[in-house]
């Protein structure tokens, strides 16, 4: 399953690079950054979440024991909330870089282009309204994409978004098409639920 799951990653991998490439002068993204990886639900399915912890396996000691201490107190700001939406930075974040960057869900793979949903509209990715991505394109007071802004700034490709919404990819098509399935699929931090850090050890190890 895992091998099948490495395959479809490749395929993901290359059209997102394409599609990256096409709208390089929106894409503002930039290592320590992680506003994609804070105050969000992050979503992740049975197999992501197996191959992720392929990558926990590979940390140093340190490194397990700082992630290990971040789901802990996740977990423990989320039995104190009282909220409709509980929101978390990512456990496995260390110093605003992905420490198992090469592991990581479909979800944070896909962050930062324009997404195409299901209903047709785009969606902005929120890190537009933090200055960045497709920013300088985005008229904030009509809360659109701007075409004045596109044709003043003279760039060859136009805004544009992409199906590739967390759902649509891991949908029985790619399930099919790739002899995969993705399983269970909920809020990252709820699959450590519940455990404490030398349990997150154990199961690093057991993903092996």
């Amino acid at each position: 399953m895992i091998e099948n799951y490495i395959v479809f990653l490749k395929f993901l991998d290359e059209k997102l690079q394409k599609f990256f490439t096409l709208q390089k002068p929106y894409i503002m993204c930039k290592k320590g950054c992680a506003l994609c990886c804070k105050d969000a639900q992050i979503p992740y399915s049975k197999l992501e979440m197996d191959y992720l912890m392929l990558g926990a396996w590979g940390l140093s000691d340190k490194n397990k024991r700082i992630v290990a201490e971040n789901v802990q107190k996740i977990l423990k700001a989320k039995a104190e909330f009282n909220g409709d939406k509980f929101l978390y930075d990512c456990p496995f974040l260390i110093n605003n870089e992905c420490s198992v960057y090469n592991f990581r869900g479909i979800i944070c793979r896909t962050f930062g282009l324009l997404t195409v949903g299901e209903d047709g509209n785009v969606k902005v990715p929120f890190c537009c309204y933090k200055g960045l991505n497709y920013s300088n394109v985005m008229d904030f007071d009509t809360n659109k994409l701007s075409s004045e802004k596109f044709k003043e700034l003279g760039f060859e490709n136009e805004p544009a978004g992409f199906n590739i919404g967390y759902e649509f990819l891991t949908d029985k098509d790619f399930e099919k098409t790739f002899k995969l399935e993705f399983g269970e699929k909920k809020p990252l931090i709820d699959w450590f639920e519940p455990l404490n850090d030398k349990q997150f050890v154990v199961l690093a190890k057991k993903s092996k």
